[in-house]
């Protein structure tokens, strides 16, 4: 099922013969020589630090796995512009293999390559593990336990590249020794799944029992995090035992493996839940919806991944996130340019929600799914701005999710504006069909939103800045990889099939959907089924 792939990892290596090597042979005058580094805690955590770099860059784009779901729309060809860029295919993010783990590492990159960028952040993590051990020989007090949270913090974002290694190509080599070339790793076999995944399990278990209770800065792991991430691999186990990997050449499934993974996957949810004093953000409190068509009142989801005053992660449900430097730091998040049109910092709009997506988010006055949205297209049939349930009536939006105000743009929904040197412009209004046009609205003149593409009738709102001082590709947002809420619902799910639905689950459950203000769920029992054998979409928690 599988073909057979070549690990090639970046090492960079430079064999120098020649008759001068005691002149050739010196220490760098410039950089820190390898003999002057990997001497205190301050090192081991700069070298660290390059891990975080790399792995960032494996999960804070996911939202491209999504492509290839029925919620969204990637534009394919991203570099290839002026031959591919706008086509519409649904998978895009993989339309001839193309797959962009983060913008930095260039246009282009293929499918392969992800596979590639995953073993270098292995080698990155297995870099750092394998020296700061050999440190801890000479190291005592404080300064032993300082690099034991070194060493577990690159444990544990090995056990998460493993983990997405898995989950996309099942059995695959495992390397937990730094490579100094290629030739080390080129021909080594697959290891099985079940034996990557206990090593996963043990990478989390180190990290559980070396990281602080609370990570010692923003963007870094703590306890919650590590015991949240092996209860997931407990539930990706419990999961494919349960339901089978039909793709995978070989696999057998276990239902009492499924059952012994299950209950360890609650059990480590339910520790996270209950012994770190997190919450959910701002209480879980839905917020204000604000008035149809503005931005000036967003509910809370929206600011949940916003980084600055209104979201200080205090209330810790972001509980593992990557954060991004902004403006001038070479570390900025370019989410504002795949998700924006060109009025909010020239951006390109690399995705686009289906109106599906719209679909999904239900009534707050019957707590039912809607009747389902009609596309129109307002230059063929007149009356689509105002026929009942068209896709492009703001009507059909009325009484809705909070979440749903906060993570789209439908007709007449204003955006701030941002011009590509950051500066705020004021709002902007998007209409479908109406690309870069004057507006009048209750006597005040707008433009709307200027783009590229529109075929489908909305834009994100989700991570669009809506202040100032950074371009597009110079963004501060957290880009958050576990979160409370999801440790609620896997702790839902987890703890079904255990025990079957326990109040103590539905009540976590109905939690998270009082962010849609339904309150009346909370006399409904609603169970949610879902599979993990692919990245799920974050667009709905």
């Amino acid at each position: 099922m599988y073909a057979c792939r070549t690990i090639v990892i970046a090492i960079g290596t430079l064999t120098l013969t020649s008759c001068y090597d005691n002149i050739l042979n010196q220490e760098s005058t410039s950089e820190v020589p390898g003999s002057g580094f990997w001497k205190t805690e301050a090192d081991a955590t700069y070298a660290l630090m390059g891990c975080y770099n790399h792995v960032r860059g494996l999960f804070d784009r996911d939202y491209y796995f999504d492509g290839h779901s029925d919620m969204l729309r990637v534009r394919d060809g991203g570099g290839t512009m002026s031959t591919s860029a706008g086509n519409i295919v649904r998978g895009g993010a993989y339309q001839g293999g193309l797959y962009f783990p983060d913008p930095t590492w260039g246009f282009g990159a293929k499918n392969d390559n992800y596979y590639k960028f995953c073993y270098g952040g292995v080698n990155r993590t297995n870099y750092v593990i394998g020296n700061v051990q050999k440190m801890l020989d000479n190291a005592g007090g404080t300064s032993r336990a300082g690099l034991e949270t070194v060493i577990a913090e690159a444990r544990l974002m090995r056990g998460m590249i493993y983990m997405r290694l898995i989950s996309m190509w099942g059995d695959v080599p495992y390397i937990d020794f730094i490579v100094n070339d290629n030739s080390e790793v080129i021909t080594l076999p697959r290891t099985k799944l079940e034996v990557i995944i206990n090593k996963c399990i043990d990478d989390f278990t180190y990290a559980y029992e070396h990281l602080p209770q609370k990570a010692v800065d923003k963007g870094r792991a703590s306890q919650a995090a590590a015991l949240a991430f092996r209860g997931k691999a407990y539930l990706y186990w419990g999961s494919w035992n349960k339901n089978g990997w039909p793709e995978l050449d070989g696999f057998v499934p276990s239902e009492k493996k499924a059952q012994e993974a299950f209950k360890l996957a609650a059990n480590d949810f339910k520790d996270v839940i209950e012994n770190y004093n997190l919450n959910l953000f701002r209480n879980g409190e839905p917020g204000e919806w604000g008035e149809m068509g503005k931005c000036d009142v967003l509910p809370n989801y929206f600011y949940l991944f916003i980084p600055n005053t209104v979201n200080d992660n205090s209330d810790g449900e972001n509980i593992f996130f990557f954060t991004h430097g902004g403006p001038s730091t070479g570390q900025g998040e370019a989410l504002m340019r795949d998700f924006g049109c060109r009025s909010t910092g020239n951006s390109q709009a690399w995705v686009f929600p289906y109106y599906e997506v719209a679909d999904r988010y239900q009534s707050t006055i019957t707590g039912d799914y809607c009747e389902k949205l009609i596309p129109m297209n307002p230059n063929s049939q007149p009356n689509a701005r105002t026929a009942k349930n068209s896709a492009i009536n703001p009507e059909s939006y009325r009484n809705r999710d909070y979440r749903m105000k906060a993570t789209l743009l439908w007709d007449y929904e204003h955006v701030t504006g941002i011009d590509n040197t950051g500066t705020v412009t004021g709002d902007v209004v998007f209409i479908h069909k109406q690309n870069n046009k004057k507006v009048n609205i209750d006597g005040i003149e707008y433009n709307t939103c200027r783009y590229d593409s529109d075929p489908y009738g909305f834009f994100f709102r989700k991570f669009l800045r809506n202040y100032g001082g950074a371009t597009r590709d110079e963004g501060n947002m957290n880009w958050p990889v576990m979160r409370l809420a999801d440790v609620f619902l896997m702790y839902a799910e987890a703890s079904n099939e255990v025990e079957g639905p326990t109040q103590y689950a539905i009540d976590l459950v109905n939690r998270v959907r009082h962010r849609e203000t339904c309150r009346h769920l909370n006399r409904r029992k609603r169970q949610t089924r879902r599979h993990f054998s692919k990245p799920l979409s974050r667009n709905a928690l």
